[in-house]
């Protein structure tokens, strides 16, 4: 796993900001799971393209791929100064990344099924975080507009229950992995993962309903 990250911009305030947390897996301490971390190998990549907003947040699942498929790589996003690892990996005449996203009808020329050059790694570049700027990272990121689009061809309706989309059929973002990795025949690599999803899901919502019987 590779992340390129800056510090956090500011401390996490919200629900559960005093919880004492694994500086790995963001869940409180008594909570942690990464007893449980196992990297699959798999003939793709994944790179998240992460919002900074995303990197303070326990609820983030981004860190779930990198836990748990090998050579995930991160990168923090920036609209006009991107990171130089991320434009080298572009470059690098190794890999066939694309962006995943959903169709529309303005880019539709950018549009695969499937990474086409099969000499090279295939990278599906996930953008992580909010829908909204999910949106305004793929709309606004110039170094990104060259690049096919494809969009994760699923019947899956979120299990995500740490943040609610206001559109049902939004996975987050462990969940267009497994989508992605179910869709091209890595089924290993996908059921792995979403073991390791669901022990998140289900021991952060634990951990929130024992907040929750607290005392003030």
């Amino acid at each position: 796993m590779c992340i390129v990250e800056s510090p956090p911009r500011r401390p996490y305030l919200a629900r559960g900001g005093g919880v004492e947390r694994c500086g790995a897996c963001r869940l409180p301490t008594e909570s942690c799971i990464c007893d449980h971390r196992e990297e699959v190998k798999t003939h793709c990549q994944f790179w998240l393209l992460m919002h900074h907003n995303e990197f303070y947040k326990p609820t983030n699942t981004g860190r779930l791929i990198a836990d748990s498929v090998a050579d995930t790589r991160i990168f923090e996003w920036s609209r006009t100064e991107p990171p130089q690892e991320l434009l080298d990996a572009l470059n690098d005449p190794r890999y066939a990344p694309c962006i995943v996203f959903p169709a529309g009808d303005d880019y539709q020329n950018r549009m695969i099924d499937a990474p086409v050059e099969y000499s090279r790694i295939p990278v599906f570049i996930i953008l992580d975080g909010t829908w909204r700027q999910a949106r305004r990272m793929f709309r606004h990121s110039r170094y990104l507009q060259h690049l096919p689009v494809i969009e994760p061809r699923t019947q899956r309706l979120s299990r995500y229950s740490l943040r609610r989309s206001t559109v049902e059929h939004h996975l987050c973002t462990a969940e267009v992995a497994i989508a992605l990795l179910e869709q091209f025949n890595e089924q290993r690599a996908a059921a792995h993962l979403e073991r390791y999803f669901d022990l998140f899901n289900g021991e952060y919502f634990e951990s929130r309903r024992k907040w929750d019987r607290s005392p003030e």
